[in-house]
This record gives structure tokens, sequence and C-alpha cells, in this order.
């Protein structure tokens, strides 16, 4: 059973957050384990699990980036070790910025790293403007178009990846000075 099978919601990028939380809290209640202290052993196995799979949806399902995720890996689209070719021109420009960073690990500069900063901002601003646009209306397409959606949307999800890597390394600099 799939997480929103799990909270009886349809597949969505952006579920109802005020439905997401009502089943939630109570399936919260209802799984808490301290309400089952009397059942037999497989009983309260059976509570402990439903209340971790409950647990474990809500995370997901409450965070953006981990609920794209999620939907990708429902469509079998993401596969662990998996290597996503990503397109030339956006490794290109990954590349400009990677070669700029290790200028920055020798020559310390506020006015480059800053160049960088908004570069990076502005890529990521992009990207999620994409990512907007892709998943907009998803639940209304057919299934053959909600296939040639799901696989822009795996795109930008490891353009998204990449860039969170280059994220880390900006912030790795930023908080050495």
């Amino acid at each position: 059973m799939n997480y929103f099978q799990f909270y009886d919601i349809p597949v969505s990028f952006y579920p109802d957050e005020a439905l997401l939380k009502k089943k939630f809290y109570a399936l919260s209640k209802e799984y808490h384990p301290d309400f089952h202290v009397n059942e037999s052993d497989e009983k309260q196995q059976e509570v402990l699990e439903l209340s971790t799979l409950n647990n474990n949806a809500f995370k997901v399902l409450s965070n953006p980036v981990k609920r794209v995720e999620y939907i990708l890996q429902l469509n079998d689209l993401i596969i662990d070790g998996e290597k996503h070719q990503l397109p030339q021109a956006f490794l290109m420009e990954m590349m400009e910025i990677n070669e700029l960073l290790m200028e920055l690990e020798f020559d310390e500069d506020e006015t480059k790293m800053a160049e960088i900063e908004t570069q990076v901002k502005s890529i990521d601003e992009v990207l999620d403007i994409e990512l907007k646009h892709h998943v907009k209306d998803f639940e209304e397409l057919s299934e053959n178009d909600k296939k040639n959606i799901l696989l822009k949307i795996k795109d930008n999800y490891y353009k998204s990846k990449y860039l969170l890597r280059i994220k880390e390394k900006l912030y790795t600099f930023a908080s050495r000075n």
C-alpha cells in the first residue's frame, strides 16, 4: 500500500495539506502503541508497523521534494543506482559553476562568490517554475500525458539534486568566512 492509498487521498503533487494533517493526526491516535498495550503481541506489532507507516507517510507527503521523489518512485521512474542522463547544456553550465568554485578554493573573492550565488539562485528559481508548470493540473491529464510529464519532472528532479550539491559547496565556502 502506498502512502496516498494509506491516507485515502489521490496521488497529487499538491495534496490538501489540511486534509493530510487531519489524516495523520487521526491515524496517529488510532495507531498509537499506548492504546494497544492489552492486545496480543501480534496486534501490538501490527499497530507499531501502522504507526511507523503513518509517520513515514506524513514525512514524505508533507515535504514537497520528498513527495516529488516518491511519486516518481511510484511510477518506477527512479531506480537506485540509476545514472540519469541530464541535458548537455545543463551539465556544461554546472561544470562552469564548479570550475568557479574550485577557483574560489585558492583565491577567495567575495564578489565572485556573490555572482555564483546569484547564478545558482537564478537556476534554482527556473527549476522551481519549471516544476510548478509541469505539475499544474497533473491529476486531470490522460495517462499518456501523465507519463510524458513525469519524464520531464524526473529530469527536473535530477537537475535539482545536482544543483543541491553545488548549493552545499557554496554553503561550505560561506561558512568558512
